[in-house]
């Protein structure tokens, strides 16, 4: 019953800017990985702007009733904050699929054209989206796509790095999506659903040799740390 009443309010809410919905989004990132509520300095880092910008716009989102701001506790999304943050990541990540899967557009191309795409407002036009695309559950790197009531679904996963030796598993996400990191991937023939093997870690510099396509190669402890493994 509360998800219908909040997906009513955000039917018949006034629009929002989209420098309001990418603070929203922001913040929904940010606390998908704390447990305590998040900092104006974080915000600002990740957006890479002025703390007293993030004060101001944190002011005017609070008096819409999508977050909430205690001090030394800092921001969390209220639930009618979480609930429009989700849609925008839901859209985000149906555009993206819709990108590679119909328009064949690679993976480390899509992000900032769904950046455009996820402020679209119609609820219809995503609806019939979802329906099109067959309802993916993830996004081309791996990322989950909220359901309409804002729900995510989750999978067991770690990163690559903690593997040990002859330990092996299914490449399912990854953690750094930049155009610059995907391209590498690319280069090494690493990509979603693959099996990869450690072979052996360096006790140096904690490289690693893996087996990809019966393939061996060397990867670096920061490239391992930015894919997860199921």
């Amino acid at each position: 019953m509360l998800n219908k009443i909040l997906y009513i309010c955000v039917l018949f809410l006034p629009m929002f800017s989209q420098a309001e919905e990418n603070y929203i989004k922001t913040i929904f990132h940010l606390e998908l990985s704390s447990n305590t509520g998040i900092s104006t300095n974080a915000i600002a880092k990740k957006i890479d702007t002025k703390a007293s910008s993030v004060t101001d716009m944190i002011k005017k989102l609070s008096e819409k009733g999508l977050v909430s701001y205690k001090k030394y506790q800092g921001v969390t999304l209220t639930k009618l904050g979480k609930k429009i943050a989700s849609n925008i990541v839901r859209k985000h990540r149906l555009w993206e699929v819709f990108l590679v899967e119909k328009l064949n557009f690679s993976w480390d191309e899509v992000h900032e054209i769904a950046e455009q795409l996820e402020h679209i407002k119609s609820p219809k036009l995503i609806k019939k989206l979802d329906e099109h695309l067959g309802f993916p559950t993830h996004d081309p790197h791996g990322d989950p796509i909220p359901d309409e009531n804002g729900n995510l679904q989750t999978i067991e996963k770690r990163l690559l790095s903690n593997l040990k030796e002859n330990d092996f598993g299914i490449c399912v996400g990854v953690q750094d999506s930049s155009t610059e990191f995907l391209q590498y991937l690319d280069k090494k023939g690493i990509e979603l659903g693959k099996k990869i093997t450690v072979l052996e870690k360096e006790d140096f510099d904690e490289s690693l040799s893996i087996l990809i396509d019966n393939e061996k190669i060397t990867i670096s402890k920061k490239i391992a740390n930015n894919l997860y493994i199921k």
